[in-house]
């Protein structure tokens, strides 16, 4: 199959750009791989980025884990001052309190995306729900990639930046 990128009109009341956050869980003992997802339109961001780390903590300590380990890239709105700060107090929280999850965050080298096991994740998902022939809304994007990753129903809201 041959893609060719498509433009959309300048009136087109869709968002110029979809943004997808996920969160690969593997390794949980007697729990399946799963893929936490929220999407959001424009850019991803830091405050997007906090909001979405604040909902993975929340449904992960409902599971019952106490620590994570994220592996990301060096993507602007991962390393920046804000996301760092957010995690340190997130922990520091979860430390005294001893209620949450802690968020262990560990950088990918540079130019080292294969290194990251949701990678593969994302090159099959964007396979499986592209549409050769038109041009997908952004409804649409969401809906077949909520089902292409089996996620659940809540995950169908974006993120908003207050939840952080």
């Amino acid at each position: 199959m041959r893609l060719v990128e498509k433009g959309c009109p300048e009136e087109d009341p869709e968002p110029k750009a979809l943004a997808c956050y996920g969160l690969f869980i593997r390794h949980v003992p007697h729990q399946p791989e799963q893929m936490l997802l929220r999407f959001v339109a424009n850019r991803p961001v830091s405050a997007q980025t906090t909001a979405f780390l604040a909902w993975c903590s929340a449904r992960l300590a409902a599971q019952g884990l106490t620590a994570v380990l994220l592996i990301w890239d060096n993507a602007s709105w991962h390393i920046s001052k804000e996301v760092r700060l957010w995690l340190r107090q997130h922990n520091q929280q979860v430390k005294q309190t001893g209620q949450g999850v802690r968020i262990l965050a560990c950088r990918l080298p540079s130019q080292s995306p294969w290194l990251n096991p949701i990678e593969p994740k994302w090159v099959h998902g964007k396979r499986a729900i592209v549409e050769p022939d038109r041009l997908l809304s952004a409804r649409e994007i969401m809906e077949r990639v909520y089902t292409y990753y089996g996620c659940a129903d809540d995950a169908h809201r974006g993120i908003s930046e207050k939840a952080a």
